[in-house]
């Protein structure tokens, strides 16, 4: 069950599941908690398992004051760890998961035990993909909806070629019925991963044991980024097999078995 915790002056939504070592997850920009379900299934006997929802997504109040950038949003997550008492923990960061999940490493790197980026990419956003997400996002901005001509140009993006219909319709469906009071939030945190600062040469400070896997589908973030990532941390990649960008739910036996043999090495 969720649940809510005040940082910076808003509610953040999470869950909190399991005993044992602190696993956290960072989930996918336009989803939230639930696209983790088979794995806290999988690992909350024997991890504890918490799983914040980004400002505007899930349950999560729209953004507190300021601006909004993945650096903050690592400020906030790791202000949700210090309430919660996790002094230790190892994060596993899907998309704008990994990207704000670097910016964790790098604030509390004493506090970080093993690191898995799925489905990310920490350098730059490549010129096109950025230009044409940016004006996704001020379309959304300008209606303050997510018009139906968008949702097409999107969901596709986030599955395999061949998708499941009903992750696809469950996606399309959620995407339409975005609260207006939280499109802005959707926006600002869109625009600190797109516009996001080059972070690879971080990677190679991190001394964590790591493991980075992409879906062999992924449109948004093809292997190739996954590869680079592993080759610069110096650390297995794995492609995940028949799963684009939301790999968690499109190949979960896979994505809970990689995690399971990771966490138990540790």
């Amino acid at each position: 069950m969720k649940q809510m915790m005040e940082i910076a002056g808003r509610q953040l939504a999470y869950l909190d599941e399991g005993q044992g070592p602190v696993l956290l997850f960072g989930h996918s920009y336009l989803w939230d908690s639930a696209m983790w379900a088979p794995q806290i299934e999988a690992l909350k006997g024997q991890y504890r398992c918490i799983v914040p929802e980004l400002w505007g997504h899930g349950d999560s109040d729209p953004l507190p004051e300021g601006p909004c950038t993945l650096a903050t949003l690592a400020r906030d997550h790791l202000a949700l760890l210090d309430a919660l008492g996790v002094e230790e923990f190892v994060l596993i960061g899907l998309s704008i998961g990994g990207m704000w999940g670097m910016e964790l490493a790098r604030l509390a790197p004493t506090r970080l035990k093993g690191l898995v980026l799925m489905d990310t990419f920490v350098g730059w956003e490549p010129q096109i993909t950025c230009e044409r997400y940016l004006a996704m996002l001020a379309a959304i901005e300008q209606v303050g909806s997510l018009p139906a001509p968008i949702i097409d140009q999107v969901a596709p993006l986030f599955f395999a070629h061949q998708p499941d219909a009903a992750l696809m319709d469950g996606f399309k469906g959620r995407l339409a019925s975005w609260p207006a009071a939280k499109v802005a939030s959707l926006v600002a945190v869109g625009r600190s991963f797109v516009t996001r600062e080059d972070r690879m040469e971080w990677l190679e400070e991190i001394t964590v044991p790591s493991l980075v896997m992409t879906g062999c589908e992924d449109k948004a973030r093809p292997v190739l980024e996954g590869y680079l990532m592993a080759e610069t941390l110096g650390c297995p990649f794995k492609e995940i097999p028949a799963a684009g960008h939301i790999s968690t739910l499109e190949n979960p036996a896979f994505v809970n078995q990689a995690l399971a043999a990771f966490l138990a090495a540790l």
